[in-house]
């Protein structure tokens, strides 16, 4: 557990380096992130480079001890390069390129810009791969910030036209998969297959999905290129790349493949007001964030980082960039610090050292303002500091240890392109559908597991599947082979890989685990729901005639046995039913089949008796305390307007930071075995 920082020596002037940099230190800052928009003065001209004043930059911090996270400076292009090849220079579905002026300003699939890169890697890699301040490095910065991953540029067709050629091999095959037959849309050649945009009415969605997949891909090829370069030249220092929150335009799984650490940047009021959330949860979180957003994205990049994941920019006060922008309540900071450490973090870093008083961030708080006064966030970052060294200093802690759970859910980026490209219904929204889910298990007490839709499922007791339209072949097996309760949302199953029914219908290659068939769907405009009524639970005496509502989708199903469904297994339950007398909730032997969106307290409801069937215990928190588990500390947050009482069952002996009391915006951590009920 360590905390960082985001430092622009180049936004400064050198004779403040020093003064910054010990006062880093002092606050308990043990590594800076540097240069990831520094191109234009690394390299002022074409191929003439000025590294003074770098080199003194990174010895400055080096002196006081502080680990330099080197970035690569491929987020901004210069203007001299975008004048000498505006080619690089992606292009929108409008067919206009996206000028220079901001950031992000390439294309992926740009060979100059690949070009260009390479060489501007090379060079910093070589400079500093071996200097001893330099301990971790950061490939560019936010991949794909303001929607810049889809390009439909000419060097972007002519790639995906290679893509294709890869994948089907043949035309025919594009057109079989495809179902290109219909409305006359068969290809000759791969030549001509365009981009799939400026269509009379929608393009043709396998076409459209594909062209996300490609565009993904070459996400992940560009940031190979940066990742091998920087290997050659600085091996062992472990290497990064700050991913965005709830961002799913590419495939995070296979770009963090080839990197040691995702880290991720954490702005939860921003979220809050950019996200679908309600006006009423909105106005109710307005300052503290929502308690299950950065908890979501914290599981998601643990589970994809090879050491523990990071928050490489953590909010420390009000943000620029949201349509509303409040500040932090109090204790904040240092509850968003703490909770990502719960997590299973291994740094957090603070956006930035110092507010800036120019240019598009100049609204945008720092750890210190714009005037070098320290700001409410430094001043929690260094209580945050001090507390790290206490726990670190318990030897009953064990704080640097893994996060292990019982729970999984799977999260699939793919899910979320299919269901934009034929969403069915305008709301239907794949990553609040898998928030919704995470929600239900952290106000159940969970700690929960995000993973991919391939990884092993061995271990777990509970599987949350939001709606997953593409499943892999064995899925199903991997899936009966856990030996867990198995909970899958509607829709899943509902795909092949080339966007097509199933021969079987829905749920597809999962008929064998779950004999149903979805016959017929519907989606529910925003003001309109649907009555649900849950059986009894006679196993807990609860749920008994609990009534709950559905909401933006039905699979209306069959309980018909597949042809290839498990004879041996048990009968099919109904334990939901819609007003109408169509089931909501089946289950088949393990399997428990959600044949829609519901409220959350239904969700909850529905998910609390599941675990139980799994062998497991819910402690249902409500909407402003969430509880997580990292080695031998239990943390409580608490993000509501009330002091919460921990249970007189945990020794005041026990608690390691904060009390039984928690304040509102408050944290505690206490040692898990010491929970005596």
């Amino acid at each position: 557990m360590r905390l960082g920082v985001c430092y622009y020596p180049e936004h400064w002037p050198e004779a403040m380096w020093k003064d910054d940099a010990v006062r880093m230190k002092a606050l308990g800052i043990e590594q800076v992130r540097i240069g990831e928009f520094a191109w234009s003065r690394i390299e002022p001209s074409p191929g003439e480079f000025d590294w003074g004043w770098l080199d003194r930059a990174i010895d400055t911090l080096g002196a006081q001890d502080l680990k330099v996270v080197m970035c690569t400076p491929t987020a901004t292009p210069p203007k001299w390069l975008v004048d000498r090849h505006p080619e690089i220079l992606p292009r929108g579905a409008d067919g206009r390129p996206r000028a220079f002026g901001s950031r992000r300003h390439y294309d992926f699939s740009s060979p100059v810009y690949h070009e260009a890169s390479r060489r501007i890697c090379e060079a910093v890699a070589r400079r500093y791969g071996q200097h001893p301040a330099v301990a971790y490095w950061q490939t560019d910065n936010e991949y794909g910030c303001h929607q810049t991953v889809l390009s439909y540029s000419d060097a972007a067709v002519k790639r995906f036209r290679d893509w294709l050629k890869a994948r089907y091999g043949s035309i025919g095959a594009l057109n079989t998969a495809w179902g290109t037959v219909f409305w006359s849309m068969e290809y000759r050649s791969f030549d001509e297959v365009d981009a799939p945009i400026g269509t009379v009415t929608e393009a043709h969605p396998s076409h459209r999905l594909d062209y996300r997949r490609f565009a993904s891909d070459e996400v992940q090829r560009y940031n190979r290129m940066q990742v091998e370069i920087i290997r050659a030249h600085s091996p062992g220092r472990p290497i990064a790349h700050n991913f965005m929150q709830l961002f799913t335009e590419f495939d995070h799984y296979k770009v963090a493949a080839d990197l040691d650490i995702a880290t991720w940047d954490s702005y939860p009021l921003g979220a809050l007001e950019e996200q679908w959330f309600a006006p009423e949860i909105k106005a109710r979180y307005l300052r503290t964030g929502h308690p299950d957003f950065a908890s979501f994205n914290h599981d998601v990049y643990r589970g994809m980082s090879k050491l523990p994941f990071w928050v490489m920019e953590q909010q420390p006060g009000p943000v620029n960039w949201a349509h509303w922008n409040p500040a932090p309540l109090p204790g904040m900071v240092r509850l968003w610090s703490w909770e990502a450490f719960a997590h299973g973090a291994g740094c957090v870093s603070y956006f930035r050292w110092r507010q800036a008083p120019f240019a598009q961030e100049q609204m945008h708080a720092g750890l210190n303002t714009p005037d070098n006064r320290l700001d409410l966030g430094g001043a929690e970052a260094a209580r945050v500091a001090e507390e790290i060294r206490a726990v670190l200093a318990d030897p009953q802690a064990d704080a640097n240890t893994s996060v292990t759970t019982p729970v999984a859910l799977v999260f699939d980026y793919e899910a979320k392109w299919l269901f934009e490209v034929q969403p069915q219904g305008a709301d239907f929204h794949y990553p609040r559908f898998a928030v919704e889910y995470y929600s239900a298990l952290r106000a159940l007490g969970f700690d929960v597991d995000i993973v991919p839709v391939h990884a092993p499922l061995d271990g777990y007791r509970l599987i949350v599947v939001p709606p997953l339209p593409v499943v892999p072949d064995d899925f199903a097996q991997r899936l009966a082979d856990s030996g867990a309760q198995i909970v899958l949302g509607p829709r899943t199953g509902s795909k092949t890989v080339d966007l097509q029914i199933p021969a079987n219908l829905p749920p597809g290659p999962l008929a064998a685990l779950l004999p149903v068939r979805v016959w017929r769907v519907e989606s529910l405009r925003p003001n309109v729901t649907e009555p649900v009524t849950l059986s009894a639970d006679a196993a807990s005496q609860q749920n008994d005639g609990h009534e709950g509502r559905a909401r933006h989708w039905r699979d209306l199903i069959d309980l018909d046995t597949h042809p290839d469904a498990n004879p041996d297994a048990h009968a099919s339950e109904i334990r939901a039913r819609f007003g109408d007398g169509h089931p909501a909730y089946v289950k088949h032997g393990a399997t428990h089949y959600l044949a829609s969106l519901f409220d959350d307290g239904t969700t909850e409801a529905l998910f609390a008796r599941i675990a139980r069937e799994a062998g497991l215990a819910p402690t249902p928190l409500g909407d402003a305390v969430r509880v997580s588990r990292r080695g031998a500390l239990t943390w409580v947050f608490n993000y509501g307007p009330h002091t919460h009482r921990i249970a007189a069952t945990i020794p005041d002996h026990a608690f390691v930071i904060g009390g039984r009391e928690i304040e509102p915006q408050g944290v505690a951590a206490y040692h898990t075995a010491s929970r005596t009920a």
